[in-house]
């Protein structure tokens, strides 16, 4: 890591404390993650969906079931666009509309087979392009990545649980 003694990498080298160089570690920290996805959501598998397409669709797979409302709320999106995205999805064959069974009045989505497919290509294909890319970085350009998933999961874990990022 730049600026961090090689024998200090392992340990934390970021102060308990908030400070001004934490609040710029938050805007490297958000340019960084904002970049890595632009690079990732170019990564198509052979689908004419588009990239808030397949995020809903990741939400949907992942939530086995979800009331679209839900999914609105998730993704960021006003119902009207959701309605007519989802009347698209359903279109194409990735999702499914139902009868929510608590509620028989509600709908609810749910990814079909071919969904979770072109779900699993997508997150297959993104992986594979991310882990080509971490073996052309330096060895410690590498090491450091990789010794700060922890950290990035516990922070994404945090910010999903407080509300103040819906994550998809």
């Amino acid at each position: 890591m730049p600026g961090v003694p090689s024998s200090s990498i392992g340990r934390d080298p970021v102060p308990a404390r908030p400070s001004d160089r934490d609040q710029v570690s938050g805007a490297r920290l958000r340019a960084a993650i904002l970049k890595l996805g632009r690079a990732l959501r170019t990564t198509e598998v052979g689908s004419a969906l588009t990239p808030t397409e397949f995020s809903a669709l990741a939400t949907i797979v992942r939530s086995g079931q979800i009331r679209p409302s839900v999914l609105a709320r998730a993704e960021g999106m006003n119902p009207t666009m959701l309605s007519r995205m989802i009347a698209r999805m359903t279109s194409t064959g990735v999702v499914t509309r139902g009868v929510d069974p608590h509620d028989r009045r509600a709908v609810v989505l749910q990814a079909t087979p071919e969904g979770r497919r072109r779900h699993q290509e997508l997150r297959d294909a993104r992986a594979r392009l991310l882990e080509a890319a971490l073996e052309d970085l330096p060895t410690s350009a590498r090491r450091a990545v990789l010794l700060a998933l922890p950290g990035l999961e516990a922070l994404a874990d945090l910010l999903s649980q407080t509300g103040a990022w819906p994550v998809p």
